[in-house]
């Protein structure tokens, strides 16, 4: 099962079979950590590659909003008929802004690492994607190796994650911009429409990924159960613990 967007937007199966889980990963995102949230989960997987990413073609001017984000996951959603729904950081924004408009589309929703609801990002995450933004514009891989690098925790072996990473955001100048700015809904209490049960998982001490955005997205959701990893890069500290709690969540 694969695809394709106007947009770029490209998208991958894994599995087979019902139940069909959309995964949308986070900006910057290499194709393994996008397909981390489907592995282990029953059925089919269906995998989101955004534009200027992996194998995809560069966006087009104007597409960094959360809107157009959702717009795309939810075409993608229809094509292939998915029932459930993974979303990491953008992605998260993307699928919550999707929620705001259809809030019966999902029987199962989670929202990994969610960055903003409907508010705008404190200083400290508005000084970081700024950085990184610089660092892009001026072709300065060296300092955004140093930036991505300052991210990771102490004492985990990332192997070649650094690298891809830097690779991968060389692309995301425009994003890196635009998406800081913006908020998935300027209402959250639209959210309280939705009919999925909704798991939210958040970081403890992850400035791009506040704690308190989880527990205010999980507080919106008429259905949201709010688990916190005591890590701020969970996908790489705890991804067995994670992926733990994403089957199980599914699998009720």
């Amino acid at each position: 099962m694969t695809g394709s967007l106007p947009s770029g937007l490209r998208w991958q199966g894994h599995g087979s079979g019902a139940p069909v889980t959309l995964v949308a990963p986070g900006l910057g995102a290499t194709p393994g950590e996008a397909r981390i949230p489907a592995s282990g989960l029953s059925g089919t997987g269906v995998v989101v590659t955004f534009p200027s990413h992996g194998d995809a073609g560069d966006a087009s001017v104007g597409y960094w909003t959360y809107p157009t984000i959702g717009g795309d996951l939810e075409r993608v959603a229809d094509e292939v008929d998915a029932t459930r729904a993974v979303g990491v950081s953008m992605g998260a924004g993307g699928l919550t802004e999707l929620l705001t408009r259809r809030p019966d589309r999902f029987d199962r929703v989670a929202l990994l690492l969610p960055a903003a609801l409907d508010k705008p990002r404190a200083t400290p995450a508005m000084w970081a994607f700024e950085q990184l933004a610089d660092a892009v514009e001026a072709g300065d891989r060296e300092a955004l190796r140093e930036l991505v690098a300052a991210e990771m925790p102490a004492g985990i072996a990332v192997g070649e994650h650094v690298s891809s990473r830097v690779n991968a955001l060389l692309r995301l100048g425009d994003a890196l911009r635009l998406l800081p700015e913006q908020v998935p809904t300027d209402d959250a209490s639209a959210l309280q429409a939705v009919t999925a049960k909704v798991l939210v998982i958040g970081a403890v001490g992850d400035p791009l990924h506040p704690e308190q955005v989880a527990r205010d997205v999980a507080a919106a959701l008429p259905d949201g159960r709010l688990e916190l990893i005591d890590s701020a890069a969970p996908l790489l500290t705890h991804r067995r613990e994670v992926r733990s709690i994403l089957v199980d969540f599914f699998a009720g």
